[in-house]
């Protein structure tokens, strides 16, 4: 009996060490890593779509129940034959014209800005983790935790944090200890925190510290 001569091993796939800033394996393409650009979050726009929906809708109702009526054989309504009249006769420089057309465009381009504007300014992108996976940090979170790291810092009393989309500002009060040695731990502080955070776009931060106000 011949017994089979085992075959040369099958080299095992090259994979280097995980990216350090992304956690990935540098084999694998970077539309599954998650290191592609993180957009930000899309707000539904629930309201004012039901708004403008509801008035189409009996708008066109409206319209339509008076085209039936007048098929039917009856008198069409008096809003309308009143309207119409009222459209032929008036001129383009009518003030009640103008008012009108300017109404109709602010809602068109209020219409435009909602429908192109991403809204949820509220929300941070995070960096995009990996299968796509998506996340936000609302404003209040953030301010949350970088209030934390600043009241954390030896020297501070009180802090307040304002976070925007592009800016943290931070204001400390330093009830002892020189303010710029206490500046430059809550800025060192600070920028722990943004990157703990994960943000796709990590804000700017700005810190002022003072003195507490001295009592009479």
């Amino acid at each position: 009996m011949n017994r089979a001569e085992p075959g040369p091993a099958e080299p095992e796939p090259a994979h280097g060490p995980p990216d350090a800033a992304t956690g990935a394996d540098p084999a694998e393409p970077r539309g599954r890593s998650g290191a592609r650009r993180a957009g930000r979050f899309w707000s539904v726009r629930r309201a004012p779509a039901a708004l403008l929906a509801l008035v189409v809708l009996g708008a066109a109702g409206l319209l339509l129940y008076d085209l039936v009526s007048v098929r039917a054989g009856r008198p069409g309504m008096s809003w309308r034959k009143v309207l119409t009249g009222d459209l032929a006769t008036r001129s383009l420089d009518d003030v009640w014209t103008v008012a009108g057309a300017g109404v109709a465009v602010a809602l068109g381009l209020w219409l435009l800005a909602l429908a192109l504007t991403p809204g949820l300014r509220s929300v941070l992108t995070m960096r995009p983790g990996p299968h796509g996976l998506r996340a936000g940090l609302g404003r209040d979170a953030v301010e949350r935790v970088l209030h934390d790291r600043a009241v954390g810092v030896a020297g501070v009393a009180s802090a307040r944090v304002r976070a925007g989309r592009g800016k943290a500002a931070v204001r400390a009060v330093a009830h002892f200890r020189e303010v710029p040695e206490v500046r430059a731990d809550v800025e060192a502080a600070m920028a722990a925190g943004v990157r703990e955070l994960g943000l796709a776009r990590p804000p700017a931060v700005s810190v002022h510290v003072v003195r507490p106000p001295r009592k009479g």
